[in-house]
């Protein structure tokens, strides 16, 4: 074998120490979780990483495989001290920082190598996520699937954004005592320009991650066709992961993997966390529910000033909004959990005082202006 380039040797020796390293936390969590599922999986991927340094090793010739860095003793110290959850989160930022490092290197191209890096990325995000351990990671609890929080927040921030931006939009225009006409004007413009805003930003957001998503499948059946072996180990590590005993992953995956559309569906669902049949939802249902959220929110303290004017509107416009906004606040709990009154209440003060110092600026212009 050719002596590699300094430039090309230096890399050769970083990625061998990154190895040596994720072997090392490996086997430290191993050793915390005790005898459990969790720490069988452990021992498998610090294997997985042994292999990876040997790669690398063998194309520098020259080389003794290096000790674990001081870094990587230091946190396996802290794991010890502090626990495998610690640890764990550390070792599931390292993979998720290294999960594309090896995508633009040569050397690894009709390797395992590139996907192995990116299904550690996802089994130790699985695993920190859910905040599991041992054999609890197949458990889910199903209050945790009885609402989607997200869908939910949304909704929620997308009205909030609305009340509160426009509220202290007019407020600051009636402030500078200006015609309700002009207030009005100034609503509904405010109202169209952030729901516009707000609609085009969700489009561009799902319909980006629709299309990373089509990416992320297409190279996930390349990988299917080209390295079935190494996709059905990837799928046995995520099995026992949930807390099927080896035998048992094994024939699983196996069963799955002889079907390529199926294989496809579980890898997307289950490494990728995509649901190929939905890619994330559609781009145009997200930005017409963004712009009618924030539109209903918008409006609110726009109402008044339809059917009155000067400081009964005003009165009027942060008596509903500040209804509006502890509303808004009541919902949020059915997520967080907390106590109604405290979020609604916190909710309201925080809007209505934005409302009162835009208030207070355009009365301060009317007065500098006059």
């Amino acid at each position: 074998m050719s002596t590699p380039q300094r430039s090309d040797r230096q890399r050769y020796l970083e990625n061998l120490q990154s190895e040596v390293d994720g072997a090392f936390l490996y086997r430290a969590l191993a050793e915390l979780e005790g005898d459990s599922p969790l720490a069988e999986l452990y021992a498998g991927l610090a294997e997985v990483e042994d292999r990876h340094a040997s790669f690398w090793a063998e194309r520098l010739g020259d080389v003794e495989i290096p000790r674990p860095s001081r870094r990587a003793r230091i946190v396996a110290w802290l794991g010890r001290r502090f626990g495998s959850r610690f640890l764990a989160s550390v070792v599931a930022e390292d993979e998720a920082k290294g999960q594309f490092m090896y995508d633009d290197q040569p050397e690894t191209e009709g390797t395992s190598m590139r996907q192995d890096e990116r299904s550690h990325a996802a089994l130790l995000r699985r695993i920190t996520d859910r905040g599991l351990e041992g054999p609890d990671i197949a458990r889910f609890e199903r209050r945790h699937r009885s609402l989607d929080g997200n869908a939910l927040r949304a909704a929620v921030l997308g009205s909030n954004d609305g009340l509160v931006s426009n509220l202290a939009l007019v407020m600051g225009v009636a402030g500078a005592n200006l015609p309700a006409d002009t207030v009005v004007v100034s609503g509904l413009a405010g109202l169209l320009a952030g729901s516009a805003s707000m609609a085009i930003g969700e489009w561009l957001s799902v319909q980006s991650a629709r299309e990373l998503h089509s990416r992320q499948l297409e190279i996930e059946r390349r990988e299917i066709e080209e390295m079935p072996q190494e996709e059905e180990e990837e799928l046995v590590l995520i099995y026992r992961a949930k807390g099927l005993d080896e035998e048992d992953a094994r024939k699983l995956a196996a069963k799955i993997m002889s079907d390529p559309d199926l294989a496809l569906d579980t890898m997307a669902r289950e490494e990728l966390g995509i649901d190929p049949d939905d890619l994330g939802g559609s781009a145009w249902v997200a930005a017409f529910t963004s712009f009618g959220l924030f539109a209903v929110g918008a409006i609110v303290p726009v109402i008044p000033f339809f059917l009155t004017e000067g400081l009964r509107a005003v009165a009027w416009s942060m008596g509903v909004s500040g209804l509006g906004l502890f509303g808004i606040g009541a919902a949020i709990t059915l997520v967080t959990g907390r106590s109604v009154w405290r979020s609604g209440l916190r909710q309201m003060v925080l809007g209505l005082v934005a409302a009162v110092i835009t208030y207070g600026v355009g009365a301060l212009l009317d007065v500098t202006v006059t």
